[in-house]
């Protein structure tokens, strides 16, 4: 199999040089260029047609929301972003992920520090996964707002035999999310509660923008509170979230145990704590992601008649998270991204 040929861009030398050792530490992929702006990187674009960009957002000359654009109107590919961890970093990696981009990489994260191997395999395995997308991007034109919503009153002859949702997300999840709770409406009749692997910075200028969005309610879940109908929960990145049942209610826990998992969130974590406290009266979606986080938990759901979702290959940035639980046969549906939404909604009523 030929090399993965990678532009990197970014103003500063030092990461330049940092992602591209990184990179090259694996054999299947090859940094064919490095740019310090956004015009240096459409040239070198045009020129050596890289298989995936990895790209800065502030750049002086073009910034990289600017570049993004471009690659995406001349010649889409992957691209994954090198963002900072403040809030103004994680609100202009959101909009790079609407207008087209795969993925993030933290920026500080790259730096020289005990986690450097974490990264360095993470990065790679990122690469790796989205090269096979190049030519098969799609950049989403309708903005999320004008999304048509789904109606629950339909379903409305039926009895609803499941009232909570859990869903677990990985590489590629904030714009899977933000497709699958744009379309339910203010009257979703279930909690939801999301474990996406995201950094702490991040998970609440990412619920806040789905806020502003969504007709349903979409919140940072915080330590005690009761879960409501009709919200969803996104967990705090470098924590776990899990579900209680309470005498009167369900109540959410957010805890750094256990601090040797290796995503943080776990989707395991939130999916045994479901399985446990709601068996059958739950559903279990595992969305686009690296690995297998969530195939212990959506077992021991199944195990306990709850029922789960899993993302079609075909529709994921990354299929490894729903591989894993479709080839245990596990899940009861494989749907579309842009179907995920309905079949949540059917699967409350089967």
């Amino acid at each position: 199999m030929s090399q993965i040929k990678v532009l990197v861009v970014d103003d500063s030398a030092f990461m330049r040089k940092a992602i591209s050792a990184m990179l090259e530490k694996d054999p299947m992929i090859k940094v064919v260029g490095t740019a310090r702006n956004g015009e240096e990187a459409l040239e070198l674009i045009r020129k050596l047609d890289p298989d995936v960009v990895t790209l800065d957002i502030e750049m002086p000359v073009m910034d990289g929301l600017t570049a993004l654009r471009h690659i995406m109107m001349e010649s889409p590919r992957p691209v994954i972003m090198v963002s900072s961890l403040t809030q103004e970093g994680a609100e202009a990696t959101f909009k790079a992920l609407e207008l087209g981009a795969v993925d993030y990489i933290p920026k500080q994260l790259s730096k020289v520090s005990l986690e450097i191997v974490k990264i360095e395999k993470e990065l790679q395995e990122k690469v790796k996964s989205v090269a096979k997308k190049k030519g098969k991007i799609k950049v989403q034109r309708k903005k999320p707002t004008e999304q048509k919503t789904i109606d629950v009153v339909k379903f409305s002859n039926k009895k609803q035999l499941r009232d909570f949702v859990g869903i677990g997300v990985s590489t590629g999840g904030p714009m899977a999310v933000q497709q699958v709770l744009t379309k339910l409406d203010k009257d979703f009749p279930a909690p939801i509660v999301i474990a996406q692997h995201m950094p702490e910075a991040f998970t609440g200028p990412f619920a806040k923008r789905l806020n502003e969005i969504c007709k349903i309610e979409v919140k940072e879940a915080e330590h005690g509170e009761p879960v409501k109908v009709g919200v969803a929960y996104i967990a705090r990145g470098g924590h776990h979230l899990r579900v209680l049942h309470k005498t009167t209610h369900i109540e959410l826990e957010i805890s750094k145990e256990p601090k040797d998992a290796l995503y943080k969130p776990s989707v395991n974590e939130l999916m045994l704590s479901i399985a446990k406290h709601l068996g059958k009266r739950a559903i279990g979606v595992i969305l686009t992601g690296m690995g297998n986080d969530g195939l212990i938990g959506i077992r021991e759901l199944k195990k306990r008649g709850g029922r789960a979702l899993a993302q079609s290959e075909k529709t994921c940035v990354v299929y490894g998270m729903p591989r894993a639980i479709v080839e245990e046969n596990l899940a009861d549906e494989v749907v579309d991204i842009t179907e995920m939404a309905e079949a949540i909604v059917r699967n409350l009523y089967m």
